[in-house]
């Protein structure tokens, strides 16, 4: 599997460097519609979700990312990555992929002085007990649809969902040296 990364905004270079921890293989850059064409899978690091969407939308990646996901390519989006797969976004809404039937509630974790690490309660079945994650300017996921399955939550709440060949994690899997969220990319097919 050749996997990108998008390649707009955000630490798309600690994502590179953490699919290779995972047996991934070399990340490539997605920058323009036709790097997209070379790539099985993708990954929507996080960052400023109004930053990168309007970069989506400069580019025609939106609708190209929107089109090879409804033809199956497994993605993972976290931080930002999984505001702009969401079909909901409060408040003050960011165009997006609208890929996963959740709502996702921007900054709800609180501002950057409020980042945080933590144990995550996880999905022993899908290999992930003692998953640790470290959320900045967080969002939380609501509303979630009757599809999306939950892998992960912290303090009760859904951090790590999938919904078919799309995933979403709140957190930011790329800065722990634990490969297993990015393990699941591939397995997301």
């Amino acid at each position: 599997m050749t996997v990108g990364v998008l390649a707009l905004q955000g630490d798309f270079e600690a994502h590179a460097k953490a699919c290779e921890r995972a047996g991934l293989g070399r990340a490539h850059e997605v920058r323009l519609v036709a790097d997209l064409a070379a790539v099985d899978a993708l990954i929507l690091p996080g960052g400023e979700s109004t930053t990168i969407s309007k970069g989506l939308a400069r580019t025609g990646l939106d609708a190209a990312i929107r089109e090879r996901i409804a033809r199956g390519m497994p993605v993972l989006g976290t931080c930002a990555g999984a505001i702009l797969l969401a079909l909901r976004v409060e408040p003050h809404g960011v165009p997006t992929l609208a890929a996963l039937d959740v709502t996702a509630v921007r900054n709800a974790y609180g501002t950057q002085v409020d980042s945080f690490a933590s144990a995550l309660d996880a999905d022993a079945s899908e290999g992930l007990a003692g998953l640790r994650a470290v959320f900045i300017r967080a969002p939380r996921l609501t509303a979630l649809g009757p599809q999306v399955e939950v892998l992960a939550r912290v303090d009760g709440d859904p951090v790590l969902v999938r919904q078919g060949h799309v995933l979403a994690a709140t957190f930011h899997p790329e800065l722990t040296d634990d490969p297993r969220v990015h393990q699941l990319l591939s397995r997301a097919r």
